[in-house]
């Protein structure tokens, strides 16, 4: 078992640590850190940084990724832009969510709202190998085709 060390900023207590909303969830619900009694309305097209209160230390050799809820960007159009954000092990700063809605309609934001969920990921450790030309890389079937060059089924 991975041990993830975490803590709450003060602005974090009396928020539940990162839980998965089911046993065999991948990701751990992320919450925003909002001051109490404060709600934050995200307009159409708007994005803003939302704080979970939390600071960590990721292992070496992982990543920390924050995604979107699935149930946010159908019923809200509300996801998470630079999705899926990265935190590297050597981050000790607050995890912060940029959530934008994409929606049609204001999305109100409280605190303790589930907003984005959290995996651990390995990352193996890697470094180029320059090649002196592109035919050294060998063939495959897609070759050099790009965007939609597979087709559509």
């Amino acid at each position: 078992m991975i041990q993830v060390p975490i803590s709450f900023l003060p602005h974090g207590e009396g928020l539940p640590l990162p839980e998965r909303a089911t046993p065999h969830a991948a990701g751990l619900d992320l919450r925003a850190a909002l001051p109490e009694g404060e709600a934050w309305t995200l307009a159409p097209g708007e994005r803003r940084l939302v704080p979970t209160g939390l600071v960590m230390a990721i292992p070496e050799g992982y990543e920390g990724q924050v995604r979107p809820r699935s149930g946010l960007a159908l019923k809200h159009g509300v996801t998470v832009l630079n999705a899926p954000g990265t935190i590297d092990a050597d981050y000790r700063g607050e995890v912060a969510v940029v959530l934008v809605n994409h929606g049609t309609a204001p999305f109100t934001l409280a605190r303790g709202e589930r907003i984005a969920q959290f995996l651990l990921a390995p990352v193996p450790a890697w470094e180029w190998r320059p090649e002196r030309t592109a035919a050294a890389l060998g063939e495959t079937q897609r070759g050099g085709g790009g965007y939609g060059s597979t087709g559509k089924s």
